[in-house]
């Protein structure tokens, strides 16, 4: 994907791959400004404009890129969910948060304003929300973090989506909130059947979760694969060095490893591997061409030259 005017465009994303089924859940994983973010809303048909998007983007046999807006508007919400990774600029404030779920109902299955109330107040009790019928009144800054997120979750699943995208849903919320978010999301996912995206900078968090993981970098997928496998066995340096800056309760330091460096910035990606100037296994090659996904096995791939080699 390009993002820009036509004689400026910068590429954000390029040559990503996904394909997830019912009852799955994919965990996205990188750095802050890797693409993962922009990833889910070009899914959405919510990128920023001017941008172009290339390829397929086909969900339940559609071609997304070849819907008519309306369409595609009502898909989003009904069919398809977002849950953005800071409910304070999501959610109307100065609107009740019963209301902003209501709305859903009205939109996308033509709800009464009674029914719709009804239903709000029933979905906040189904994501765990205390005193649901007085909080349906509250506006959103009358609200804990924790309890937006919640909001925001009822807000998705209202229509019962097919499809369900977390775009960071436990930032800025402690650990034990966090944790809560995480079972409510798993439990949903278990009474539904939806699928579900969970957008993440956590690794620790993602493996909660997530069935397959996708890690990004600079705006390319450089390693995919079932969790398990990709947690235990990283075949890419990108990954494994995620991996080592988890905190390990049985080992205590007091020093944290870090990935030296910063993330390029898509106007100036190097040549070749973008992850090669912060990578410790660089050769001359790896600044030649830009690696492609290799197969790994039957479900993990990498795209490093060394696995390639």
């Amino acid at each position: 994907m390009k993002l820009g005017p036509a004689h400026d465009r910068v590429e954000v994303i390029a040559g990503l791959d996904i394909s997830l089924s019912a009852g799955r859940t994919l965990g996205v994983v990188g750095e802050s400004g890797c693409g993962k973010s922009m990833t889910a809303l070009a899914i959405m048909g919510l990128a920023p404009k001017p941008h172009a998007i290339g390829g397929e983007l086909r969900f339940a046999g559609q071609d997304l890129r070849a819907m008519p807006d309306d369409a595609r508007r009502q898909l989003r919400g009904a069919e398809m969910a977002m849950i953005f990774q800071e409910p304070m600029t999501a959610l109307n404030p100065v609107v009740p948060v019963g209301v902003q779920i209501g709305e859903m109902l009205i939109v996308h299955e033509g709800a009464s304003d009674a029914d719709a109330a009804r239903a709000a107040v029933a979905l906040l009790e189904r994501v765990g929300i205390a005193d649901p019928a007085r909080r349906a009144r509250a506006s959103p800054h009358e609200l804990s973090g924790g309890m937006r997120q919640r909001v925001m979750i009822a807000m998705a699943i209202a229509c019962k989506p097919r499809l369900l995208i977390a775009d960071e849903p436990t930032t800025a919320l402690d650990v034990s909130v966090q944790a809560q978010i995480l079972d409510l999301l798993l439990e949903l996912q278990r009474d539904t059947g939806m699928a579900m995206i969970f957008i993440s900078h956590n690794l620790g968090v993602v493996s909660a979760v997530a069935d397959d993981i996708m890690v990004m970098y600079a705006g390319r997928a450089v390693e995919t694969g079932p969790a398990q496998l990709v947690l235990t066995a990283p075949a890419h340096p990108y990954t494994a060095g995620l991996i080592a800056t988890l905190p390990d309760i049985g080992h205590r330091q007091k020093i944290l490893p870090v990935i030296e460096g910063s993330p390029v910035n898509p106007r100036n990606r190097p040549p070749g591997c973008a992850f090669a100037p912060r990578c410790k296994l660089v050769i001359p090659d790896c600044r030649a061409a830009v690696p492609p996904m290799v197969a790994l096995g039957p479900s993990q791939r990498a795209a490093c030259i060394r696995v390639a080699a």
